[in-house]
């Protein structure tokens, strides 16, 4: 290989029954003696966006810094609900005082019904048609305007997974449809694209297995015990045999990773199945009771999609609107919906503080396995982009100004970090949206209602 240039193709797979398994970027994929950027095997960005709905404790309030940090610029002290990110301060960029206008009200009709077309314009900015009906009206959102461009030549253009929905079809209130409330990823202004809540599902649609539906068409169904991975070791011993030691080390790191995730799944449905009471009654067998066990999860299954470039492309909604969940985890026993309903009273203000600091603690757990999965000339976290925030800024009165945001991750460069970015007053939170399309080489002039770029 090194005097030929030889190399094993980046979209290398391993098969097996039912198994076509997408491989992570390896030594051997990159010509001998060639700079990885100059060769197709280059990574190219990822983009995850995810969403967690009722705003953020201070948010809205200038001056009041549960969210938004003290200074701006690179010498900025994390807040109380954003110090869990302070480990990766490299990585973080906060950028603060944003609105998201376009989910207010345009008419006394749709008055009161923020919730409800709120996680519509997270990702498209634009102001979604208040209808009941099958006749749906939004825009593209930035994770599909991506997609286009950039994820057709992975085998999932985009991913999209959730925490909690709710049935489609009905009208969740004030005449909007559910479908506005449960997805943030739109295709077209017409096709919202469903969120898988199944881990077990999100499994098999990455790492090649069928299905029971499919297998059992079929006549072949696999047995419960058994891995995807077993009808793919004669394809990895194979492979192996070419490989180098540290490729070697890194396929072994991803197929056992993915073992691991399978046997997790496998234990959520075998507790599920016993008969034992189930907190979450109504959810597919798949699911934990757990949030912060499915969170994980469902971390994990975008990390090694990634690794791989099964996809570039992930949205992930990690609550629904209204929710009145209650998470044991963080130590606050009030439900989500009616604490953020605070009434500005200082204590259930910092109460909720507390809970919006749980929920932001959970993303160290994704930029870690990020950054210690190697990609090409770096890790994942340096070549991915990461955006986290709601379209709320003050849930108790359903304000859409100064809405919390933030972003992770270098893009390949294109995101320097370590930056607080607190804008000027009336900035649309679309300016953000387009400067990550920007940072993602999608040349676009223009993102719902945005205006420019802010500078980061």
């Amino acid at each position: 290989m090194f005097i030929t240039k030889k190399h094993i193709s980046r979209r290398s797979v391993l098969r097996g029954m039912g198994v076509t398994l997408a491989l992570p970027l390896l030594d051997s994929m990159v010509p001998a003696q060639t700079p990885l950027r100059r060769t197709a095997a280059y990574p190219r960005s990822r983009l995850a966006c995810l969403e967690m709905v009722h705003g953020s404790a201070g948010s809205s309030e200038a001056g009041k810094h549960y969210w938004s940090p003290a200074q701006d610029g690179s010498n900025f002290d994390f807040s109380y609900i954003l110090e869990p990110l302070a480990p990766f301060r490299e990585f973080i960029t906060i950028v603060s005082g944003t609105d998201s206008r376009q989910a207010e009200a345009f008419a006394p009709k749709e008055v009161g019904a923020d919730h409800f077309r709120s996680s519509a314009v997270f990702l498209t900015a634009a102001h979604p048609k208040q209808t009941a009906g099958s006749d749906v009206f939004n825009s593209v959102s930035i994770d599909q305007l991506y997609a286009q461009q950039f994820g057709q030549d992975t085998p999932l253009p985009s991913i999209e997974l959730c925490i909690e929905n709710v049935d489609p079809g009905n009208t969740c209130g004030w005449a909007y449809g559910c479908v506005y409330t449960n997805t943030i990823s739109w295709a077209s202004p017409t096709t919202p694209l469903p969120m898988t809540i199944n881990p077990r599902v999100a499994f098999e649609n990455l790492f090649g297995g069928e299905g029971p539906a499919a297998r059992a068409a079929r006549g072949r169904e696999r047995p419960a015990n058994r891995s995807i991975l077993d009808g793919i070791t004669p394809d990895a011993t194979r492979l192996q045999g070419q490989l180098g030691a540290s490729d070697r080390s890194r396929l072994n790191k991803y197929l056992g990773d993915i073992r691991e995730i399978e046997e997790r799944i496998e234990t959520i449905e075998k507790h599920n199945s016993s008969g034992e009471k189930r907190e979450l009654a109504a959810a597919p067998i798949g699911v934990p009771d757990s949030w912060e066990q499915h969170v994980k999860l469902m971390f994990d299954l975008q990390v090694l999609a990634f690794a791989a470039e099964i996809t570039r492309v992930s949205t992930f909604k990690m609550s629904q609107d209204v929710s009145d969940r209650v998470f044991p985890e963080s130590g606050v026993k009030r439900p989500f919906h009616s604490l953020s309903h605070h009434f500005e009273k200082p204590s259930e203000i910092a109460e909720f503080a507390k809970l919006n600091r749980y929920h932001v603690g959970l993303i160290p757990y994704f930029l870690e396995k990020l950054k210690s999965t190697p990609d090409g000339d770096g890790s994942l976290l340096d070549h991915s982009l990461i955006l986290y925030g709601s379209p709320m800024g003050d849930s108790h009165t359903h304000s859409h100004r100064r809405v919390p945001l933030f972003l992770a991750g270098h893009a390949c460069g294109g995101v320097k970090g370590n930056l607080h970015c607190a804008c000027k007053a009336d900035t649309p939170q679309a300016n953000a949206l387009l400067t990550v399309m920007h940072k993602l080489g999608v040349g676009i002039d223009r993102v719902g209602d945005s205006t420019g770029e802010i500078p980061i």
